[in-house]
């Protein structure tokens, strides 16, 4: 199975075959990031808050 992208930018978590992050637009991605964040309704998220995701997704804690 195929490692997923996290990209070094916003942090959003995609599939290995894409090259563009479909939140930000940017296209430096990383296979080398840690901890996983599944944001529904990141209004209410004080994780979110803290953390600056804005979107709902799977978000990367640390990205290398």
């Amino acid at each position: 199975m195929a490692k997923e992208l996290a990209c070094r930018k916003c942090k959003i978590i995609i599939p290995s075959s894409g090259r563009v992050c479909p939140s930000c637009g940017g296209t430096d991605l990383s296979i080398d990031w840690s901890g996983l964040i599944v944001l529904s309704n990141p209004d209410k998220s004080q994780v979110a808050k803290q953390l600056d995701f804005t979107k709902p997704g799977r978000y990367a804690i640390k990205v290398s």
